[in-house]
């Protein structure tokens, strides 16, 4: 498996390209603000051709290139049902940091070929079979997407997680923006994230690559979460 990935120009946000190999198909995962020329030197050194871009959440810093993105690659583009109406009008999902650097002056046009996500039918895209689980709290719908480890060299060996703004290398994702929920966060982290397997490579939204296992001894907000929740209430 080919796993290759950069910071968009704004906000230091991941895209990330999943291949089986070199020269084959591949998916697009959230790509950010200003990503197209780097995107395609990527695809054109490893020979790729895209069919799909899967994005973790609606918010703009991950979603800024999909429609020109999928309208010249000729690709759909896939994000969870919750999170649906943020490309239809992310202006009204924009950070005050945000806010300020788009000045109120949002041109925006969604992709010709949105689909939904269902957690329950994992995709089978550009040979790849990939898990998708819904893990809300930085948005409604967040998402984070698995693959198997194909065992066959070091690289890809583990299983993957693309974990957007859910997980990120000692720490998690903001939840006081529009349709964020801390609560929702914790339920996340501790029935989706928790569970997995300690080898399992992350690859977030944000930041340098982890693994669950690393974060889970050194990650405050999933020590946090290692045990029951404290009883409230009667």
């Amino acid at each position: 498996m080919l796993v290759r990935g950069f910071p968009a120009q704004a906000f230091d946000t991941n895209c990330y390209v999943v291949a089986p190999g070199q020269g084959e198909q591949c998916v697009v995962v959230d790509p950010g603000i200003g990503v197209e020329q780097q995107l395609d030197d990527l695809l054109r050194e490893h020979r790729l051709q895209p069919v799909a871009v899967l994005l973790t959440h609606g918010h703009l810093d991950h979603t800024f290139s999909v429609t020109p993105v999928c309208g010249a690659k000729g690709i759909p583009a896939f994000i969870h049902p919750h999170d649906r109406d943020q490309l239809a009008d992310p202006a009204k999902y924009l950070s005050p940091q945000a806010g300020a650097i788009f000045g109120g002056r949002l041109e925006w046009t969604e992709p010709g070929d949105v689909r939904l996500l269902d957690p329950a039918v994992p995709l089978e895209l550009a040979g790849l079979r990939i898990s998708v689980d819904l893990a809300p709290g930085h948005t409604a719908g967040s998402v984070v997407f698995r693959l198997p480890g194909d065992g066959e060299d070091s690289e890809s060996a583990a299983p993957l997680l693309l974990s957007g703004d859910v997980l990120f290398a000692g720490s998690v994702g903001r939840c006081d923006l529009p349709g964020g929920s801390w609560a929702a966060m914790q339920t996340s982290l501790r029935e989706v994230i928790l569970p997995m397997a300690d080898e399992t490579v992350v690859l977030p939204g944000h930041g340098p690559s982890t693994t669950i296992g690393r974060e889970r001894v050194s990650n405050p907000y999933l020590q946090d979460l290692a045990g029951p929740p404290a009883s409230r209430g009667l």
